[in-house]
């Protein structure tokens, strides 16, 4: 009974210091936009700058803009990435949408277009990089992006970048072709302070487990995250015990929940997460949840 009080202790304060983290990230996101690149008409790209498009096409709230377009997506989240995920993403887009109104009023830190691009491309990689760390996201676009890869050859990446080249080239004919260059700039410094802040900026993964509670993880991962699981058998060097060993193909967004079930199942447990360049088949398909 006392290692379940621990174990459920362990899990709640897990989860609220994930939730910190998500919130501060979220802060951060917000500010960069709002007092580094809105001012001097840079945009984000995803759902976001499609917001921030019709913001100026239309005016209105901004945050309104991008909480409502995302909540289709969060629905569709729910059924393809678990209420888990859902639940923490939610969270971080209530605080995003909340804070740019709250930033909105802020005075913008530089009008030199050059600053602008560079600070807010790192602040908002910081933030974004931060939520995605523990396990949620700001945008659809990477929702989008994984159900789209999964009924076509294009890989998440792929997806990803053709939805934000189409929306920065709607950015030339609102904002003019200087700033949509700018903020192409700014996506790809974000985009790789959001790789060395995540850890995971490669969309698939691939986990190797050598575990003694081969039965449970498995089970967990197959229940949790709707993942085959591929068992192997294997054996130590030096002192020759059999050993089980699982391999699994994940998405990035999935990463925090693996490294949770397997920190509940076994501490003791050896894992090594590896990029994966191309994924051939339907290794990365879900496949439905056993009853």
């Amino acid at each position: 009974m006392e290692k379940v009080k621990k174990k459920l202790a362990k899990s709640i304060m897990h989860d609220i210091i994930s939730l910190v983290f998500i919130a501060i990230g979220a802060a951060m996101a917000a500010a960069a936009l709002e007092i580094f690149l809105i001012p001097n008409s840079i945009i984000d790209g995803g759902l976001t700058g499609i917001s921030i498009i019709l913001n100026k096409l239309f005016g209105g709230s901004l945050s309104l803009f991008v909480l409502f377009l995302n909540i289709p997506f969060l629905i569709i989240g729910y059924k393809q990435m678990g209420k888990r995920f859902v639940v923490k993403a939610s969270f971080a887009m209530i605080i995003f949408t909340y804070l740019l109104n709250t930033f909105h009023s802020v005075e913008e830190v530089t009008d030199d277009i050059l600053l602008a691009t560079v600070y807010g491309g790192l602040l908002l990689g910081i933030g974004v990089g931060l939520v995605i760390k523990f396990g949620a996201c700001l945008d659809g676009t990477e929702i989008i992006a994984i159900l789209v890869s999964k009924s076509s050859s294009a890989s998440v990446g792929q997806v990803v970048l053709f939805l934000n080249i189409f929306i920065y080239g709607c950015a030339v004919f609102v904002f003019g072709p200087d700033r949509a260059l700018y903020s192409l700039l700014t996506y790809f410094i974000t985009f790789k302070i959001i790789d060395m802040v995540s850890e995971g900026m490669d969309q698939v993964k691939a986990a190797t487990i050598i575990t003694d509670k081969s039965e449970t993880i498995s089970a967990e991962i197959l229940k949790r995250m709707g993942r085959n699981v591929t068992i192997l058998s294997g054996e130590g060097l030096m002192t020759h015990p059999e050993k089980t060993v699982l391999y699994v193909v994940i998405t990035r967004l999935e990463l925090p929940e693996l490294r949770e079930i397997v920190q509940e199942a076994d501490v003791s447990s050896f894992v090594a997460i590896s990029d994966v360049s191309e994924v051939i088949g339907q290794h990365i398909k879900k496949v439905p949840n056993p009853k």
